[in-house]
Order: structure tokens, then C-alpha cells, then sequence
């Protein structure tokens, strides 16, 4: 029997420990996408507790606990820091098998050396055994300590970037780089709040926005702005991409409603966001950007909460939207102009995953290796089954070889390790196959491999 979370943690074969140990486990961190503050980066932040480090923000965490019983005061309340602490150590006995609970572990283990099982009657030692640690663990040291080369956070297009600036001028070793999100131009249910957001649009392009045109300057204003700040990335997170058929006059019209505050039919909404989407997907070309696309949430089910405790606090799901027909319109019309940028795709909804796969290979031209990418598990599939998952889909339907890797998508700047559990599994996959004969027992071959998904891959298509 196995020690729980040894050396050899999900590493099932002798060729999967020696791909893990000798390729990927010393690689450099690119984390090309997540929800980490560049202030706090910028400024050092120290955390306070444990807690504030830990459970602030972690929507994954809050469902757990939720689950298990545990009173909301304790996941976004005004609890004490320590009684949250409480609260989570003795949900964690209950997670087995969830991925929170190897995560929690291997969070415990690599920063502060903790190997004892967290539950409720080890929290208080734990909980002091952490505190008297976080001095020395700054979010600097953090991404330091775990070799983080790239950070690019998730910035809305009115952001001032003033932290990426700052950490450009006096920061060193790491690049914090910008995202540009712009998901909130797009969403049109609520009239009242995309009037509110289009005005802050305005206000930061130094554009008076009255017509669809004016839209468009703005937006190419703050597109100007990010990348002037090293941007290299945009992102939308979307329940299906949007590929309606549409005039500019159509969208045009659709605009001009809106800005008066009348509401759309759901089928005005679309063309809107198709035109709106074309468009940005033109200027991402342009700059030579990489276009992100996280689909398949549906979000906020629960109206109730989201009326208490707002958005992001864990009551979003998979969602069933039909992908296929618009993603391959949404990227021909693109194509056809020869202004595809290049383009990840992340799926949320694993039914979905060989759509996905073979979508990819219909708009890689070889002008660019991996030029259309089928993102990592995202979400609720960023553990070892969904990660499982959507590399065979790929591996069976397109190039694993040239796939660029793991990111953390995370609030929290503990879950590094998410990369490490992803080395793990790719090397467990690939040793697997070497051990049962199906691929060759060639270490340069396959160390390379392994080498490039979980670093040199993502740097050469970044061109970080």
C-alpha cells in the first residue's frame, strides 16, 4: 500500500515517477490565466491568517462547506478568522475523494511543511503552525517559492492598471501582465447595470459612447491601452460563443435601444453581442494577442443567495448550451478574413469535450503550432478525472505534444500546487501507456514532451 500524498503521489508506475521527478517537477510556472489581484502582488500583501489566505474568496471551498452543514457566517460571514479555520478543518474529513481534499494537503505540505491530516481536532495546532509562517510568506515569496515566471491576471477593460504599471517600473524577476475580460459590455439583461458599465467605459476611454460606433472607439481605446502595458491576452467567459447573423445596422439599432435603457429580445441580444464579439476577436488579431474562451457556466441558479451575498460566491454550475454550430461560425467568419488570432477554447461541460478536440483541428493552419488550442479541464473539471479526460480527448483527436499546459484560474495564491497535481497526472498518463506497451520507453522523446506542456510550450506561444 502506498503512503497517502508520498513522492510518488498519483504517479502509478516506475516511468510515470521518472517523468514526473526528472522533467516536470522542477519546471518554471506559467500561469497564463487567473483571478490573483496585482495589488496585491505589487504592494507584498502579508497575509493576516491562515484563513484570510485561504478560505477568502474560495467559492470551491464555500460549497464544500455548505454541503456539509456549515453556516454561511463561516464561509462569507463575519466569523472570527479562526472559528472559518474551524469550520473548514472539520468539513475536510468530508471531502474524501473530492479534489479539495488533496489540494488542502498539498497546500498544507509545500508551503508549510504540514503532513499531519487536517480535521477538527488538529485545526487549532495547524492553525498556529500556519500563522507563525505567513511573515514569511509574502504573495512575492509565494510566487518566488514556487518558481513563478508569468502571472497574467483578469482585468475589465475600465481597469487603470496602475499595479502592472508599478510592478513594471520597480517589481523584478516575475512578469505580471494584464488580461483583457471585457464580459461586461456583452451582457444586456440587466439595461440599467450595462448603461452603468458603459458610462465607466466611457469615462476611462475618454469617449463619449452614444452610438454602436462610439462603442467600438472605446473599446479600441482600452485595447490600445492593455497592450501598451504588455497585455498579450484576452478572455471572455461566456455560455456559448455568440455567432448570430447580423448587419452593422442591426447591431447598430440594438445599441441605440439599449443606451436609451429600452430592454432587447433575447434575439437582438445576440446579434449585439456577435457583432461586439467579431469585432474585439478582430482587434485581438491585430495585436497578435491570444483570445481566451471559457464557456459552459451557467451562473448564479441560486437567486436567492445571489441576492444576499452577490456574485462569485459558489452557486454556478455546468451548464448544456449547444456549442458546436456557433464556435465554427464564430471562428470561420474570422478565418475567412485571415484574422484568426490565436484562440484557446475551454470547455466546461466534459459532454462536450470531443467537439472541443475536433473544432480545433479545423482552424489550425500551420501558420502557428497549436494555433487553436483545446484549453485544460476548467472549473469543476480542473481535477484528475476531468484533466484525464480532456487530455485523452485530445491526444486522440489532436496534438497533446503541442498543448500549452495548466493554469491556476484561481483567486487564491496557495493553489500553485494545482500545477504540480497536473504534472502528476499528465506523467501518470503517459507512463501508463509506456508500461503497457503502447507508447516507446524513449526518456528524450518523452521528457521533452513533458518538458514543453508544462513550460516551453506555453512560453514560445505566448512568446512571454
Amino acid at each position: 500500500m502506498k503512503a497517502f500524498l508520498d513522492e510518488d503521489f498519483l504517479l502509478q508506475t516506475k516511468t510515470a515517477s521518472r517523468l514526473y521527478h526528472d522533467y516536470a517537477k522542477e519546471q518554471p510556472i506559467i500561469d497564463y490565466h487567473c483571478h490573483l489581484s496585482p495589488k496585491d502582488i505589487a504592494e507584498n500583501r502579508v497575509f493576516d491568517t491562515i484563513s484570510e489566505a485561504w478560505l477568502a474568496g474560495d467559492h470551491y471551498k464555500w460549497r464544500a462547506m455548505r454541503t456539509n452543514g456549515v453556516a454561511e457566517k463561516y464561509c462569507t460571514g463575519d466569523a472570527p478568522d479562526k472559528d472559518k479555520f474551524q469550520a473548514w478543518a472539520e468539513t475536510v474529513p468530508y471531502t474524501l475523494r473530492n479534489p479539495l481534499y488533496h489540494w488542502t494537503h498539498l497546500e498544507l505540505q509545500r508551503y508549510f511543511g504540514v503532513s499531519d491530516l487536517l480535521d477538527g481536532k488538529s485545526a487549532d495546532r495547524i492553525y498556529d503552525v500556519c500563522n507563525e509562517q505567513l511573515p514569511n510568506l509574502s504573495t512575492q515569496q509565494i510566487l518566488q517559492k514556487m518558481k513563478v515566471e508569468v502571472v497574467c491576471s483578469t482585468d475589465d477593460p475600465t481597469d487603470s492598471l496602475e499595479h502592472h504599471e508599478d510592478w513594471a517600473q520597480n517589481g523584478s524577476g516575475l512578469q505580471l501582465l494584464p488580461t483583457f475580460r471585457p464580459d461586461k459590455v456583452l451582457f444586456t439583461s440587466d439595461v440599467s447595470a450595462w448603461n452603468a458599465y458603459v458610462d465607466r467605459l466611457s469615462e476611462a476611454s475618454g469617449v463619449e459612447i452614444s452610438t454602436y460606433a462610439n462603442l467600438l472607439e472605446a473599446l479600441k481605446n482600452r485595447h490600445d491601452f492593455f497592450a501598451s502595458k504588455g497585455c498579450k491576452l484576452s478572455d471572455a467567459g461566456l455560455e456559448r460563443l455568440y455567432a448570430s447573423e447580423f448587419t452593422e445596422q442591426e447591431a447598430t439599432d440594438v445599441f441605440a435601444s439599449l443606451r436609451k435603457g429600452k430592454a432587447v429580445s433575447a434575439e437582438d441580444g445576440d446579434k449585439y453581442r456577435s457583432a461586439v464579439l467579431l469585432e474585439l476577436g478582430r482587434m485581438h488579431y491585430e495585436k497578435g494577442w491570444t483570445q481566451q474562451y471559457h464557456l459552459g457556466a451557467l451562473r448564479n441558479n441560486n437567486s436567492r443567495m445571489l441576492g444576499k451575498l452577490g456574485l462569485d460566491t459558489g452557486f454556478d454550475s455546468m451548464g448544456d448550451f449547444p456549442q458546436a454550430r456557433a464556435l465554427s461560425t464564430f471562428l470561420d467568419r474570422l478565418d475567412g478574413t485571415d484574422q484568426l488570432a490565436k484562440t484557446i477554447l475551454y470547455n466546461l461541460n466534459p459532454t462536450d469535450n470531443a467537439v472541443f478536440a475536433t473544432m480545433v483541428g479545423n482552424f489550425n493552419d500551420g501558420s502557428i503550432a497549436g494555433k487553436v488550442q483545446f484549453g485544460s479541464g476548467w472549473w469543476f473539471l480542473d481535477q484528475k478525472l476531468g484533466m484525464e479526460e480532456q487530455m485523452n480527448n485530445l491526444s486522440n483527436m489532436g496534438l497533446l505534444s503541442r498543448f500549452v499546459g495548466m493554469l491556476t484560474d484561481s483567486r487564491s495564491f496557495l493553489s500553485f500546487p494545482r500545477h504540480e497535481y497536473f504534472r502528476r497526472v499528465l506523467c501518470n498518463l503517459i507512463g501508463t501507456d509506456v508500461e503497457n506497451g503502447e507508447l516507446p520507453n524513449d526518456m528524450d522523446l518523452l521528457g521533452g514532451m513533458v518538458e514543453n506542456i508544462c513550460y516551453g510550450n506555453a512560453k514560445q506561444f505566448f512568446q512571454f
